[in-house]
């Protein structure tokens, strides 16, 4: 095993108290962990705020993928003044006719704070695609736009992450039913997420051709495995803590690479 995996509770204690026989987290050790990293994202927030730094951050993913609940995580504990979640309905027909990254603009943080998109302008690399709600040349100007768009974003000095959340097949459909079953998760299920399942192997396609066009030096994609949500969600608080130097850092913050891997960026 590498040395820096060691390092991570997961490893360094036996599986036992880690682990469910399923393989995925148990309820005790995630609650622990999640505390000490929601803790760690506080001070960052102070550091931020205090510093008049920029943080902007994509979660992007399948429906059921996970998207929600990791945001949800990560803002529990954060003053909402200055940290928030962004999720946009479908556009109005005002917003069709504007340029297509202009209604994402107006979200963007100022100093100080922490801004996180729930989907974002990579709808149109997605769902759009999809369903038909774009062209094959919107998509493609999509395609071609994006890395500079996103380049004037980084140049302008706001940190900046993209996070792909990745479910199979066989967890989207258990999370589907999961979500017809539950009265307090069934506002969840919209009119494409069935639709959204069967397509499922042409997302696949289109996250792959995605990540070949907008995975830069600058702005790389992170693919996130999030079969097991609380995994994924403890390692994308990991990620985020080790790209800063905050006051009071208790360690060195670093993911699983299990879990959390940067997609190779296009020259």
């Amino acid at each position: 095993m590498d040395k820096n995996l060691k390092k991570l509770p997961e490893y360094s204690l036996s599986k036992d108290k880690v682990f469910k026989k399923n393989g995925k987290l148990k309820d005790k050790f995630y609650e622990k962990e999640l505390l000490k990293l929601q803790v760690e994202l506080v001070k960052l927030q102070t550091w931020i705020k205090q510093n008049n730094k920029k943080m902007l951050v994509l979660f992007e993913g399948i429906d059921t993928a996970g998207k929600d609940g990791t945001i949800k995580r990560i803002l529990e504990y954060l003053n909402p003044r200055f940290a928030r979640s962004v999720a946009l309905d479908k556009p109005s027909d005002r917003e069709k006719s504007e340029w297509y990254f202009q209604r994402y603009v107006p979200h963007f943080p100022a100093g100080g704070e922490m801004v996180f998109f729930n989907r974002s302008w990579y709808n149109r690399a997605g769902v759009e695609m999809v369903f038909g709600f774009c062209t094959k040349e919107d998509y493609l100007r999509f395609l071609r736009q994006c890395p500079r768009f996103e380049e004037l974003i980084v140049d302008e000095g706001i940190k900046f992450f993209k996070y792909y959340l990745n479910i199979s097949k066989e967890e989207m459909k258990k999370r589907l039913e999961k979500r017809e079953k539950d009265p307090l998760k069934k506002w969840k299920l919209s009119t494409l997420d069935w639709k959204s399942y069967k397509h499922y192997d042409m997302y696949q396609k289109l996250k792959e051709d995605m990540f070949a066009a907008t995975s830069t030096p600058y702005a790389p994609w992170v693919v996130v495995d999030a079969n097991d949500k609380k995994r994924a969600r403890i390692n994308v608080i990991r990620d985020i803590l080790s790209q800063f130097d905050y006051e009071n850092k208790e360690e060195e913050f670093f993911a699983d690479p299990n879990i959390v891997k940067m997609i190779s960026h296009i020259e």
